[in-house]
């Protein structure tokens, strides 16, 4: 039977269909993890212990040896997209109450949700999309996005919003297995290749584990609010990056259109942020159903806008390849314009 290669059809599917078991599990029998209990229940509870593993791979993975050219696509992709999420945060903090919106259309809705679905890009997805219309170096700008994964970053742009304030040891310790594992990778390529492996055979149950805190009624229940909130994110990110891009990295704009999407990683974020903020206890299930949502809408709409903007004005485009053939061709000869 070829059930991977199934579930590889559907964008984010390592990621969306363990969560929605497990949100089927949690639906219909809430008590199987008590009911068993042991192994059993540490798979379907153990939400925070699976992460920090992950988190200690995504680190180990990462290697120090990038080029300035690639730090600094990469630091600027990653800094306007925390920016970003940080100033619609803020923005948003001015309408939603801090328990989220609990009526209507927007029901659901909260600040949490929005920083949690604009902070993280899918950095598999764009490595993929800068190997096939970006440069080497935009593709290497994958290093730094994984320092998105997590709640880290989330927690400092909540922080950097104004919109809540956590204890150092905690912000310490959400980025503890990630640095761990940096230098463990750095220091030992076997190991980095090693923990690399870890990562995507990690993520299905960490998202069946997620699933376990979620039921249809909250899925339902902002299913349409996450298509229009993932249409956001392309459309504000998208916009912020492809100028950061152009006039700060120096491209033409495929690299910023290609960040401009919610890493599957992002779901992760809202429950443990309400495990160390009671406060975002409330608005976290319906984030977290959000941001799930976002992470279909974006891995299926971001490749279409990418390919489209690298054919306009990127290195499909005829003005790009006539350049190019101008830059290649010996001197005194003239390149033939591309059609």
């Amino acid at each position: 039977m070829k059930i991977k290669s199934q579930i590889d059809r559907i964008p984010g599917g390592m990621m969306i269909l363990p969560l929605f078991l497990g949100a089927c599990l949690n639906t219909f029998a809430p008590g199987t993890g008590k009911f068993f209990g042991s192994f059993t229940n540490g798979l379907i509870t153990g939400t925070l212990p699976i992460l920090s593993v992950w988190f200690f791979c995504i680190g180990a993975s990462i290697s120090l040896k990038a080029t300035p050219l690639v730090l600094r696509k990469s630091g600027v992709l990653v800094s306007v997209k925390i920016l970003t999420a940080a100033t619609m945060g803020i923005i948003a903090s001015w309408f939603i109450p801090s328990e989220g919106i609990t009526a209507g259309f927007f029901s659901g809705l909260s600040v949490l949700a929005i920083i949690a679905a604009m902070n993280d890009t899918n950095g598999g997805m764009y490595m993929a999309l800068m190997q096939q219309y970006g440069t080497k170096e935009e593709s290497g700008a994958f290093c730094l996005m994984c320092l998105e994964s997590g709640p880290f970053m989330t927690m400092a742009t909540l922080g950097l919003a104004g919109l809540a304030a956590f204890p150092w040891q905690t912000m310490v310790g959400a980025l503890l297995p990630f640095v761990i594992g940096f230098a463990l990778g750095n220091l030992d390529k076997d190991l980095r290749q090693f923990f690399r492996q870890a990562v995507p055979v990690m993520v299905p149950f960490f998202a069946f584990a997620l699933g376990n805190n979620l039921n249809f009624g909250v899925i339902l229940n902002t299913g349409l609010l996450g298509i229009v909130l993932g249409l956001a994110v392309i459309a504000i990110t998208g916009f912020t990056l492809v100028i950061a891009d152009i006039f700060l990295a120096k491209g033409n704009g495929t690299a910023g259109i290609g960040a401009a999407s919610t890493a599957g990683a992002a779901v992760t974020v809202p429950p443990i942020i309400a495990s160390i903020e009671p406060s975002f206890a409330p608005s976290a299930p319906a984030a977290t159903a959000l941001v799930a949502t976002c992470v279909v809408v974006t891995s299926l709409l971001t490749p279409i806008l990418t390919a489209w903007w690298a054919r306009r004005f990127g290195i499909l485009s005829p003005r790009y390849q006539a350049a190019q053939a101008e830059a290649e061709a010996p001197a005194g000869v003239t390149a033939i314009p591309a059609e």
